[in-house]
């Protein structure tokens, strides 16, 4: 927790999702990487005028998602450079983020070192489960290990938990606490925790749960809305996307009005 409050100063910090548009390779890929860039930087740029707390850079639009063993170094390339541009516009003092899907997290902590970011989001760190992109099996062993090899231990690692998007049958008789403490003895920086898909809201009994099962730092991870952010204030950091796209669509441009209301809403909580 100590290593999450350096970064994250307040009670409860807001992390705006920049969605990166479709990369190299992938069905949508429309040649355009400067275009990419810039709209990246755009939207990071709305997120300082409305004052987050910090971002978080996600390849989200790569659908239909690949397991990272499949990927080619232009995932890697682009994102790198993507939050290299980030990072230039982004002052020091707030924390830059990535998650590379599907699962790409030695991939998100090679861009993090390299490009100065602060904390990645990973996937399958602990526990086993099938998401529609396949099988994904636990990683925490392999992950802290590569983060001590190429001297990246000053970048967080915020895993999820009973990811969205995912069955966990396989896992059926292990509960959230079990998996977010099984995450704390595996070193894990913080837990994310989700409802069941993206702009799905988390369930507020298993936050209140977790708070009580783990030392660790909570994230919030989907479906806070301005209409129920205040029954989240409990976590320490709720990462938001789809509730700031116009209409409340994850894959839509930012809506400027919805992040200044939001912000407006939770300005005397944080």
């Amino acid at each position: 927790m100590k290593r999450f409050k350096h970064l994250f100063n307040k009670k409860c910090s807001i992390i705006g999702m920049v969605h990166v548009k479709p990369l190299p390779g992938t069905p949508r890929f429309n040649n355009d990487i400067d275009k990419m860039v810039s709209e990246a930087c755009r939207e990071t740029q709305i997120y300082l005028e409305n004052n987050l707390d910090a971002v978080l850079v996600e390849n989200m639009h790569d659908v239909p998602y690949i397991q990272s063993r499949d990927f080619g170094p232009e995932v890697t390339a682009t994102m790198s450079r993507i939050c290299t541009e980030v990072r230039k516009i982004v002052p020091k003092t707030v924390p830059c983020g990535l998650q590379v899907l599907s699962c790409g997290n030695r991939e998100a902590l090679a861009i993090a070192k390299a490009c100065n970011f602060n904390f990645i989001r990973a996937e399958g760190f602990v526990f086993s489960h099938i998401g529609d992109e396949g099988f994904t099996d636990a990683n925490a062993g392999t992950l802290l290990r590569y983060r001590r090899a190429i001297n990246a231990e000053d970048v967080l690692i915020f895993a999820d938990i009973k990811k969205k998007h995912s069955s966990h049958a396989i896992t059926s008789d292990i509960t959230l606490e079990e998996t977010a403490k099984a995450a704390e003895y595996f070193l894990a920086d913080g837990v994310v925790l989700t409802g069941t898909a993206t702009g799905v809201p988390a369930k507020i009994t298993e936050l209140q749960e977790l708070k009580h099962a783990t030392k660790l730092p909570i994230l919030v991870g989907s479906g806070v809305t301005a209409d129920n952010v205040t029954s989240y204030l409990q976590a320490d950091a709720l990462i938001i996307g789809s509730h700031f796209k116009t209409n409340g669509i994850w894959c839509n441009a930012l809506d400027n009005y919805r992040i200044k209301e939001f912000m407006k809403k939770i300005r005397d909580f944080t």
